[in-house]
């Protein structure tokens, strides 16, 4: 952001020259524009006093475009975009990657589209790195046009685990990103412990990021939990306090973890509570289910009663990307407190020896697949908040459209609300594209059944701690047929009386449970995940007139 040319006040000795207007207390507020007197009276309000304490500079950040306005007429008015929200380097104290590698990486072997970096929150990155990673990413943007790139972070949540943070048209995204850190990071302010102040610090986290919206000081912003049950650190109380308080950024979380080829278990989920884990769940949510967090993979599990409210709660898949199977990458020798010392590793190196490794590169193996209303960084963030939102392991599918219309209606697709009056029917349109290319395990996966689930719509849940949603079942199960890359599905919900929403999923049909129809708990060594393919697809809601 420049300053105001006909600005010339004598600049405080401590001032640095290229500081945003809004920053620089020198400047009156009679001076600023009223935008500009907003973000300062924020960035004030949040306890960041002046320029020293923010270093704001006029570096600035993504261009503050809004997104595309919504298209019409369903979901092939969009552009599906693969990507992934959750990926690490070398200035994460647990990474090794430089930007540029996973930004190429993510380009050659995961094929996507769009990619957030969330290095850890950690006293030494809020140092040391921010600047640094922004000045990493401009250049790998530059490199990479065909790549929507952003910086955020993988904020600590005060009382509980870890969620993807990230903002879109911030004039100067950076010095917003080091502000959140610095005041909300659990690693850096010691609320980590699960209590009522510091459940009440994340909330509070929140309400800063709307602060930021309403100001003007970024466009949007977007929050979503990753590994939810790796730790059981969040109840079901907290995920429905997140969405209420924050409904256009607090949008939803990870249906699967990263870490798909971890030997131990799948996601690298320990399958057990601890100290800090919410006393209400119960052994078998621990586990993951066909890869998926439990959460989403029991059916009238916690996803589907977030859903029973009739609000939007999506969920996408990545890959939590450090370091990558069969990858000969390997880090440099280095003391021990190189990172605290420096805020990110030395440069990996070539080993020459492929490794096993719990990561597969964004895109490899579960793609979250957006559809945007343009290829722009906004219109990414919105599908996202929008839940237009698919995910798939192992390129079990190469694309899905999915359309409801009843009479008088356009259809509505992913995440959507179609509007019938009472009696009216719905009618679901279903289109697969199949796999047609061998995936980064050489196979080319084949979609055994596809899922269509229903679930009522009854309202807030009594009991803020409710996790388990009864009135939820499969009303139509559909197997592919003939050798056409193409598969075509349709359903007509009949008489429609009281509102509901319905989502889909679908299978290898390698692995399931007891009966055949549900994912298996992966409770056992993770062999081979590519045995075991799912996806799954956001909802759509029905409201009846």
């Amino acid at each position: 952001m420049c300053r105001n040319a006909a600005h010339s006040h004598e600049h405080a000795h401590d001032v640095p020259e290229d500081t945003a207007a809004f920053a620089d207390l020198s400047v009156p507020e009679k001076e600023l524009s009223p935008g500009d007197l907003s973000r300062r009276r924020f960035l004030l309000n949040s306890g960041l006093l002046g320029a020293a304490a923010l270093g704001v500079t006029a570096l600035g950040g993504l261009a503050a475009a809004r997104p595309a306005a919504a298209t019409t007429g369903g979901s092939r008015g969009y552009q599906w975009l693969a990507g992934d929200h959750h990926v690490h380097t070398q200035y994460s104290y647990d990474g090794m990657y430089t930007i540029e590698q996973q930004a190429a990486g993510a380009i050659k072997h995961g094929r996507i589209d769009w990619l957030v970096i969330t290095d850890h929150g950690h006293a030494a990155h809020e140092k040391f790195a921010v600047e640094s990673t922004y000045a990493d990413i401009v250049a790998s943007r530059a490199r990479h046009p065909e790549l929507l790139l952003w910086q955020g972070l993988e904020w600590n949540v005060p009382g509980g685990e870890h969620a993807t943070v990230f903002f879109d048209g911030a004039r100067d995204e950076i010095q917003l990103l080091r502000a959140f850190e610095r005041l909300f990071d659990s690693r850096i302010n010691g609320t980590g412990a699960s209590t009522p102040a510091n459940e009440a610090k994340a909330l509070e986290a929140l309400g800063w990021l709307e602060t930021a919206l309403q100001t003007g000081s970024a466009d949007s912003a977007l929050f979503l939990i990753n590994h939810v049950m790796r730790r059981g650190r969040f109840s079901p109380r907290d995920l429905r306090a997140f969405r209420d308080a924050a409904p256009d950024i607090a949008v939803g979380m990870e249906g699967a973890p990263g870490a798909q080829n971890e030997p131990r278990a799948r996601g690298d989920f320990n399958n057990t509570a601890d100290a800090n884990s919410w006393p209400g769940w119960r052994p078998e949510h621990y586990p993951t289910y066909g890869g998926f967090d439990s959460m989403t993979g029991i059916l009238g599990g916690m996803w589907d009663a977030m859903l029973a409210e009739g609000k939007g709660w999506w969920i996408t898949a990545n890959s939590d990307g450090h370091f990558y199977n069969n990858d000969t990458t390997v880090e440099p020798q280095r003391p021990g407190d190189w990172y605290d010392q420096h805020g990110k590793y030395p440069d990996p190196i070539d080993g020459g020896v492929p490794q096993r490794h719990a990561d597969f590169w964004p895109g490899q193996f579960s793609r979250t697949v957006v559809g945007a209303a343009s290829r722009s960084h906004g219109a990414v963030m919105e599908a996202l908040k929008s839940g237009r939102v698919w995910v798939s392991m192992g390129g079990l599918i190469d694309g899905l459209h999915v359309d409801a219309h009843a009479p008088g209606n356009a259809p509505v697709t992913l995440g959507g609300r179609l509007s019938v009056r009472r009696g009216d029917d719905v009618t679901v349109n279903i289109s697969v594209d199949l796999a047609g290319r061998p995936n980064a395990n050489e196979d080319v996966p084949s979609l055994a059944r596809l899922d269509l689930i229903r679930g009522a719509v009854t309202g807030s849940a009594a009991d803020p701690d409710t996790f388990t949603a009864p009135d939820v079942r499969i009303v139509e199960s559909f197997t592919p047929r003939g050798r056409g890359r193409v598969a075509e599905f349709h359903y007509r919900f009949r008489d429609v009386r009281e509102p509901f929403y319905f989502r889909l999923r679908g299978t290898d049909g390698k692995r399931s449970a007891a009966g055949g129809l549900e994912p298996a708990a992966d409770t056992g060594p993770n062999e081979n995940p590519w045995n075991d393919l799912w996806f799954y697809a956001n909802p759509v809601f029905v409201d009846v007139l």
